[in-house]
């Protein structure tokens, strides 16, 4: 099947923004970094040339907004971030996240004492290259450690500076109200797609708050890309591949919605970013979302 595809000299196609914490504006098709890393997230990428050219391409295509991590790699997505992008064009948003640690491929151990997130916010900020990191997110609460040591934290990362504003990731409404008390909540990031309706709740508090919410893992579809289903006929009749209409379905949601789908291929990487040109009818957005509501309950 023909895929939409951008031309080398185009951008976004009646490009959507979003205004992170109010006041900084970045397009709502972003990208994730964690995908120019090694297998299992660990060490560097098996191609690392292709990894910068992914990293190069993105503000050609517009993209100005990139989701990465301290726990990549480890280090390795913001190291190749600053390589290929420093210094950083001035609308260019570069997103991190401390409060996981590694210890091999595919593991990931949840890490939340405050002097430990502060420190790597610090160690981003070099890493980066940055003055002040635009947005810095809470990669997990560890329940291990008082939730309100972990916010405090943050607050005190926003107060002396390191980070401009804050968000969370694979939290709860009320973990989002917690939060509230210590600092203004600008993002939240939790897995969510066509295929994947879980954090529906977080979304409409996000939409009624104006938080960002950040679906991560937003290409998941599952059974709804088998042959037949009704996600591939949109498809087809949009000349477009199941990822993108997954991806053009979740700009449609909600306004506040920011996907940031990864990849390690510049060529997979033009294809996401097509995406944005997508515009489904009202009837083929109600049909997905119905669907899709229907097999979750």
């Amino acid at each position: 099947m023909a895929t939409i595809k951008l031309q080398v000299e185009t951008k976004l196609n009646n490009p959507q923004f979003f205004k992170i914490g109010g006041d900084t504006q970045i397009q709502r098709l972003g990208f994730g970094a964690m995908r120019i890393t090694g297998p299992g997230i660990w060490g560097m990428p098996l191609d690392r040339a292709e990894a910068i050219r992914v990293l190069r391409r993105l503000p050609e295509l517009g993209v100005n907004f990139i989701d990465t991590a301290d726990s990549y790699g480890p280090n390795v997505s913001e190291e190749l971030i600053r390589e290929a992008l420093h210094p950083y064009d001035t609308k260019m948003l570069v997103a991190t996240k401390a409060g996981l640690t590694r210890t091999g491929p595919n593991q990931w151990v949840p890490q939340g004492r405050p002097e430990y997130l502060i420190k790597q916010a610090h160690d981003s900020l070099r890493r980066l290259g940055l003055e002040q990191i635009g947005l810095w997110q809470l990669h997990r609460i560890d329940s291990s450690v008082s939730r309100d040591e972990q916010f405090d934290a943050v607050r005190h990362l926003i107060d002396i500076g390191v980070i401009r504003h804050a968000g969370l990731s694979e939290v709860s409404v009320a973990d989002i109200k917690a939060a509230s008390k210590y600092f203004k909540v600008a993002t939240v990031q939790n897995r969510f797609s066509l295929g994947d309706r879980g954090s529906e709740d977080v979304v409409e508090y996000c939409t009624a708050h104006g938080i960002g919410f950040i679906p991560w893992y937003p290409l998941a579809a599952g059974e709804l890309t088998r042959t037949g289903s009704l996600l591939e006929a949109i498809a087809r009749n949009n000349k477009a591949s199941v990822g993108q209409i997954a991806l053009a379905w979740l700009l449609q949601r909600s306004p506040v919605i920011l996907p940031i789908p990864g990849t390690s291929k510049v060529a997979h990487l033009e294809e996401n970013v097509a995406a944005g040109a997508i515009t489904l009818s009202d009837q083929e957005f109600s049909e997905l979302d119905r669907t899709t509501v229907r097999r979750r309950g």
